[in-house]
């Protein structure tokens, strides 16, 4: 099974992209994973995505692309794969698709964690780690997982928070980039659910409501998956 994952920084789109990858065993592939593999390796491609990371410029689509085709063609791809972080906008998505295409790869769900933004950078901003265990669940903003004042919810420890969750500024950059539904990542979700109009449901669609807990979003994921 071959997925596109769609979701707000926020959403836990992580957390239950990690949930499919072990449900169903196949990598959960991450964009940021593929350009530090290759620049690490020295490849070619990975050689061109330094130099425009050294000078502070965006990687080009005919760059990437072609990485994370690489990386889709390996052994351990052979049944299925989960693609998170790409494609955040409208031209990449048709690109990608025309790759995917002309490679014979097919997609076949597409995955969309769908949550208001206000409560997305609520979600961000309300994170608290766990000076002891940073994978001890606490969130101000989310009743489940609430702490004890400022203590952790789970051990009692302190808490502290992450200085990019409290960078409103950036995080309103980002959702900039994901809700606009002309050229940004809601107009790549878009271009796939119109694609699968077109083509008698394939790629498969399939929206998740992000607002309630983590445990009934996996439970409904799982259970749309099939």
């Amino acid at each position: 099974m071959n997925i596109l994952f769609f979701g707000p920084n926020g959403s836990g789109k992580g957390t239950q992209g990690a949930i499919v990858k072990e449900k169903y065993g196949i990598p959960h592939i991450e964009t940021g994973v593929i350009f530090r593999e290759n620049i690490s390796k020295g490849t070619a491609l990975g050689k061109e995505a330094k130099g425009y990371i050294d000078r502070g410029e965006l990687v080009p689509d005919s760059i990437t692309i072609p990485m994370i085709l690489d990386r889709l063609k390996q052994s351990d791809c052979k049944n299925g794969w989960l693609l998170d972080g790409f494609p955040r906008n409208l031209t990449q998505a048709q690109e990608l698709d025309k790759a995917l295409g002309k490679a014979g790869i097919k997609t076949d769900v597409v995955i969309e964690i769908v949550l208001d933004r206000e409560i997305a950078k609520n979600r961000i901003m309300g994170r608290r780690l766990c000076v002891k265990d940073n994978n001890h669940p606490n969130n101000i903003f989310i009743d489940a997982i609430k702490p004890n004042g400022d203590k952790c919810r789970v051990c009692g420890g302190d808490l502290k928070t992450r200085s990019d969750d409290q960078d409103e500024g950036a995080i309103d950059k980002r959702h900039n980039i994901y809700y606009d539904p002309k050229t940004g990542t809601m107009a790549a979700i878009i271009y796939f659910k119109n694609l699968s109009a077109k083509s008698k449901g394939a790629p498969r669609i399939i929206e998740l409501n992000g607002k309630p807990g983590v445990k009934e979003v996996s439970a409904d994921l799982l259970k749309k998956l099939g």
